[in-house]
């Protein structure tokens, strides 16, 4: 016999043109914890106004279990004792862009030098990651500057700066990358990941403050903290090495 609190009703949107991604990802969550589903489809906008009116609420999906309105796909990670999507701290987008720039650079290094093991490798490595947690932050640079702000030093006294970041960033990389005007390049690293560098350190290790990391722009949440500083210790030693072994 069927545990009746082991039934859970979902109402969802499923129009032919839209069909609701958190009603999707309530059905899978539901699923994964064993219940057994009645889905109920509203097919049509006026299906999903009536339903909203008959129970009072103001979005589907909506979900019940044992008779009882647990509310929409977050109010459902509630009920499981589960944190929020959107509050969740994830390295995963830190971990893509490290693990993308390190697959171009071996095959890179492969393709060129017949080898994926070298020296040039390991600066590629750098200098596209360079590009790449650049390329993150300019997808919403209005958002990036806005957490920027909250702990660079010099974006504090000069609020442009925090603009002129990424462009900086993804520059000094693809100049980097490239091999080529080594003058512009090796000064932009060394500015931008010194000051970086200080910033961190005073904002996590002096004033020990917990802010979230800017260095994948608006797509991620870290801690302001490790990952960051890696980001500007990367681009010191990369400029470092350029000055020394030259490009």
């Amino acid at each position: 016999m069927t545990d009746p609190n082991q039934n859970a009703v979902l109402y969802r949107m499923v129009m032919e043109k839209h069909v609701c991604p958190y009603g999707l990802k309530s059905k899978d969550l539901l699923k994964r914890r064993g219940y057994a589903i009645e889905d109920q489809r509203l097919t049509t906008r006026d299906d999903v106004e009536a339903f909203k009116a008959a129970h009072g609420v103001d979005a589907t999906p909506q979900t019940f279990i044992a008779g009882q309105r647990i509310g929409g796909y977050e109010d459902l990670r509630r009920f499981f004792g589960l944190e929020e999507d959107s509050a969740r701290t994830s390295y995963t987008p830190v971990l893509c862009v490290f693990l993308t720039a390190a697959l171009i650079a071996l095959g890179a290094s492969w393709a060129v030098l017949d080898t994926p093991l070298s020296i040039m490798a390991a600066g590629w490595f750098v200098s596209i990651t360079m590009m790449l947690l650049a390329m993150l932050k300019l997808q919403d640079i209005e958002q990036f500057s806005i957490m920027f702000l909250g702990y660079d030093l010099l974006a504090q006294r000069w609020v442009p700066y925090a603009y002129a970041y990424p462009f900086l960033e993804w520059s000094a990389g693809a100049l980097m990358t490239a091999h080529v005007l080594p003058w512009v390049s090796i000064p932009i690293a060394l500015f931008i990941g010194t000051v970086g560098a200080a910033s961190v350190c005073y904002a996590v290790y002096v004033q020990k403050r917990q802010l979230e990391c800017a260095c994948v722009g608006a797509s991620g949440k870290v801690l302001l903290g490790f990952v960051s500083m890696t980001e500007n210790l990367f681009m010191i030693g990369m400029g470092l090495w350029m000055l020394i072994v030259g490009n």
